[in-house]
């Protein structure tokens, strides 16, 4: 039996020069959200002519000056036999020799960005280069063919090997059939792979003797990346609010889709945003937010950390102990599937701890963990899921794909620095007491003696602490004014 096709709308939202944000949408439900500021453009994807700065050799890697604020990041399982320098001679049980012993500071490599900068840490490089097409990623450094996992059907996938033996790649190239290229007929394919070939040639070409740091191809921008990776025969309309980009995203598909001559359209209903037209736009806001609503009327709370993102699970009404656990496993199901859907609406990388409600049945467990597999099925990134814990946790390792729109839109609060609390009231009027206190006990104290603080604080002090301050006047005869502390504009 042949599973249900999933049909999707694509919408592209632009800000000329400033703005460009991609929804992925099914049947009214967001499934995927992208969004870059042109001002912070995303470097992932990009190849440079570096140098190698430096070589760690605990860590056995290397640090590459590539021309970004800080260095990137290269281990040894990334760096590509031909780079390496002189004999080396393998250790027992070890497939890669020392870092210091085959590459040296200053040599040049040509590196590719896989992982953006995040926080204090720079980008993870690769030298093993790959060039992403409509219908195949072009692979340099590994000469493998292969089909993408996420393609189940096994006839399609027959019909896609067949097409990439047919195909001559130069040696030491490989490609790898993506899901765009499900239905795609072979001449269309061999088109996308000798535009591959072309492009390749290019970069190689570009190289030439300058001196690196050196940008030698550039990925494309967020809207023709769009259509490019996300567009499948699953779409069955793209919406675009910007003439000249919905120009743009007509002629690719015309090649893409050839029969589908109505599949772009144009938003200029300009009375509504793009995304309130289709009522999306309340949706993309919750991605902001810390929790994430079920239908249940369950919450899910989502807790970054450095290290991991936590993920709670605060049931709706689950009443009396004889249907608990019918209760438990229903909305730790339901869990399952949102937190599956909020992992890619934030892509969220790296480890993930979800704590689900207690279940004592294990086989009530083992659903949980198929419902989650499944519901991670349509993920784009590479996941790892464990089975729950007899504490009731489930680890989980997730790819990061790029900069999450929280990640490029937001930063630390001002006032709690970013750990989301701040000192209480009560604490804050201590300090400024002591601050007073300290003040009175000087000897040229200057009466009245003026205290400012902000405008909370002050009121605060006034209401609550007037006692404490008439106590300090009468005891070292100096009164205290408590003003409001307000910023001046030029």
């Amino acid at each position: 039996m042949t599973a249900k096709k999933r049909r999707q709308k694509m919408f592209i939202s632009v800000l000329p020069g400033e703005q460009v944000e991609v929804v992925l949408a099914e049947e009214g439900c967001v499934n995927e959200y992208y969004v870059e500021m042109l001002h912070q453009e995303k470097t992932k994807g990009n190849i440079y002519k570096g140098y190698i700065h430096n070589i760690d050799n605990g860590l056995q890697a290397a640090f590459i000056n590539y021309g970004a604020q800080r260095n990137g990041f290269l281990q040894i399982d990334e760096v590509h036999p031909e780079y390496y320098q002189g004999s080396y001679k393998l250790k027992k049980g070890s497939r890669y020799p020392l870092m210091q012993q085959v590459l040296k500071p200053g040599q040049e490599v040509l590196v590719q960005v896989v992982k953006e900068p995040t926080g204090k840490k720079g980008a993870f490089l690769t030298t093993y280069l790959s060039l992403p097409g409509r219908c195949f990623v072009y692979t340099v450094g590994r000469d493998q063919m292969g089909v993408s996992r996420k393609i189940e059907d096994e006839k399609e996938r027959a019909r896609l090997k067949g097409v990439l033996e047919s195909l001559k790649p130069e040696k030491g190239v490989g490609l790898i059939a993506r899901t765009a290229a499900v239905g795609q007929s072979k001449a269309a394919m061999e088109r996308d792979f000798k535009y591959l070939n072309r492009l390749w040639k290019e970069v190689r070409d570009s190289v030439g003797e300058e001196k690196p740091p050196k940008l030698v191809y550039k990925e494309m921008q967020l809207a023709a990346r769009a259509v490019r990776d996300y567009l499948t025969s699953n779409v069955t309309e793209i919406w675009v609010d910007d003439p000249d980009t919905c120009d743009q995203v007509k002629k690719f598909v015309s090649l893409a889709f050839p029969r589908k001559p109505g599949l772009v359209k144009l938003h200029t209903q300009h009375d509504k945003s793009l995304l309130e037209r289709f009522n999306l736009d309340n949706q993309v806001k919750e991605i902001y937010s810390r929790e994430a609503s079920m239908p249940s009327g369950g919450r899910l709370v989502f807790d970054q950390t450095e290290a991991l993102t936590a993920v709670d699970i605060n049931s709706g009404k689950i009443g009396g102990e004889r249907n608990f656990q019918k209760m438990a496993l229903k909305t730790n199901k339901e869990a399952a599937e949102e937190i599956a859907r909020q992992l890619r609406l934030r892509d969220i990388g790296g480890q993930v701890v979800i704590d689900f409600i207690e279940m004592k049945d294990p086989k009530h467990c083992r659903e949980v963990e198929k419902t989650m597999r499944q519901a991670l099925k349509n993920d784009r990134a590479r996941t790892d899921v464990s089975r729950i814990s007899s504490f009731g946790l489930m680890e989980l390792v997730r790819q990061r794909l790029g900069s999450s729109a929280i990640a490029i839109s937001t930063e630390p609060c001002p006032c709690c620095g970013g750990t989301g609390m701040r000192r209480n009231m009560e604490w804050q009027s201590l300090q400024a007491l002591k601050d007073i206190f300290r003040q009175l006990r000087r000897g040229n104290c200057p009466d009245p003696l003026v205290y400012e603080a902000e405008e909370e604080l002050a009121l605060y002090l006034l209401n609550n602490k007037r006692g404490v301050l008439g106590d300090l006047e009468r005891r070292f005869g100096i009164r205290i004014h408590v003003d409001f502390a307000y910023e001046y504009e030029d």
